[in-house]
């Protein structure tokens, strides 16, 4: 028998039951066993299958359903958003950005300078990886105009973190955007609709506060940047064309799908054929790519096999979010085919919650329960999907559902999330104080982009 074949005969009540010692285990595997989250999810999807009552024989084609669906949209975002990433990052883009934009708005607001470089910066390179790029520049500009770290570290940490939760390639949205169905380039629009405003208050303006309160010396743990930097730098204009360019491409194909569905345009018109074509996410990243290669490569005399090597180089360390992202998608395929997110939903319409809050608070008790951002928001968008998907919502409505969950991901980072641990330690903080700004920031922009996200949904 295969699953289309099959019928679940457990009710709500042991199917609940199933998820929450699904859940239970997975975040007793990965906190306390220390079991890798891939090879944990894998684990208690297999189980979780088992225990449902999936038929034998289509077990395994469940598994590798849910993990391939996944990866066949959120693996070339992430592949070729690192590799965008890591090519603005050698080329010496970033030291460009932030020169330019401190000039421009001068030395008294030069945090604002450094997070608006974090927030362009942080569109195309994970949360890890542009903060490690951004230290020695934020470092180097403490150490000359003097006053807290805090004041330029937390703006910039912020502005990656913003990014990394709410902006599409990222993967957390990336994938919650395919489980919820959401479209990716509105999920991109409004992504930067609640993470702009979001971090301006709960990161540069808290890092403003903080930084008057707490005194934190500016450590020597990394080099200076200046002397790090590559010797010919690409034009301002060149990096900020190329960090915008995939998100023209995205755009134009949104605004043109969107004026097809409405009638205002034929949809079999040139332009909207060829804005599909070029304007999916993918595409619109590949083509990204290949002028990044061009701008910062080949025109500045970096070809054959040292800009093989810098591509590469970029594929290794997002190997494990890739595979992740994948076994949480395994999951949640699971629990929609065993009929737990139906039950699932159908005890969130008893109670009267809203998807959107559901999505929100699931998420928040998985992140603050395990760690992983990307565990929490594909976890709980696989498990709200059925209910999103039986409520006949709007395009936008669903992106802000996809938002609201990726807001839930990020509050409350504690000593279980390797973020508090990194900022932690290059900031040279200890835990206490690690928990008075990085956490109560980190809060912030979950709590406010939930809010904002809830607007949306509530005007759309």
């Amino acid at each position: 028998m295969t699953p289309d074949d099959w019928t679940q005969t457990l009710t709500a009540g042991p199917l609940l039951v199933i998820a929450a010692v699904a859940i239970a285990l997975l975040l007793f595997l990965i906190m306390k066993v220390h079991l890798h989250a891939f090879v944990a999810l894998i684990v208690v999807s297999l189980l979780t299958a088992v225990a449902a009552g999936l038929p034998t024989g289509g077990i395994v084609d469940v598994l590798l359903d849910g993990f391939g669906s996944t990866l066949a949209a959120v693996a070339l975002l992430v592949g070729l958003g690192a590799m965008l990433g890591r090519l603005v990052e050698t080329s010496g883009g970033a030291k460009v950005l932030t020169d330019v934009l401190i000039a421009r708005f001068g030395e008294r607001r030069a945090p604002l300078a450094l997070g608006i470089a974090s927030l362009i910066f942080g569109f195309p390179i994970f949360f890890d990886a542009g903060l490690v790029v951004m230290l020695p520049i934020v470092f180097a500009v403490a150490r000359r105009l003097g006053g807290s770290l805090l004041l330029y570290g937390l703006p910039v940490a912020g502005a990656f973190s913003a990014m990394h939760i709410y902006v599409p390639p990222h993967p957390g949205p990336v994938a919650a955007s395919e489980f919820l169905e959401a479209n990716v380039g509105i999920v991109i629009l409004l992504g930067l609709v609640v993470a702009i405003p979001t971090w301006y208050v709960t990161a540069y303006l808290f890092g403003r506060f903080a930084g008057r309160r707490i005194t934190l010396p500016v450590p020597d743990i990394l080099g200076r940047a200046d002397e790090a930097q590559a010797a010919n730098p690409p034009r301002f204009g060149v990096v900020v064309g190329i960090l915008l360019l995939p998100l023209v491409l995205i755009f134009a194909n949104t605004g043109l799908e969107t004026a097809a569905t409405a009638e205002l345009i034929d949809a079999d018109h040139t332009a909207v054929v060829v804005a599909g074509a070029v304007g999916s996410t993918p595409v619109a990243l590949l083509i990204t790519l290949l002028v990044a290669a061009w701008a910062l490569g080949r025109r500045r005399g970096i070809g054959g096999t040292a800009l093989e090597k810098t591509l590469d180089s970029a594929l290794g360390p997002v190997a494990s979010v890739i595979l992740i992202t994948g076994a949480g998608g395994m999951f949640g395929g699971v629990l929609r085919a065993s009929g737990i997110g139906d039950a699932l939903a159908d005890v969130l319409g008893d109670l009267g919650m809203p998807v959107i809050v559901a999505g929100f608070v699931i998420a928040a008790v998985l992140r603050v329960a395990q760690g992983s951002a990307t565990v929490a928001l594909t976890t709980a968008a696989g498990l709200i999907a059925p209910a999103v998907a039986a409520g006949g919502y709007n395009p936008v409505e669903l992106a802000a559902i996809v938002l609201a969950v990726a807001a839930g991901s990020v509050v409350l980072s504690h000593v279980n999330d390797s973020g508090f641990w990194l900022v932690g330690r290059f900031f040279d903080m200890d835990v206490r104080t690690t928990l008075r700004t990085w956490t109560v920031m980190e809060t912030g922009i979950g709590v406010m982009g939930f809010a904002i996200a809830g607007v949306i949904f509530a005007v759309a």
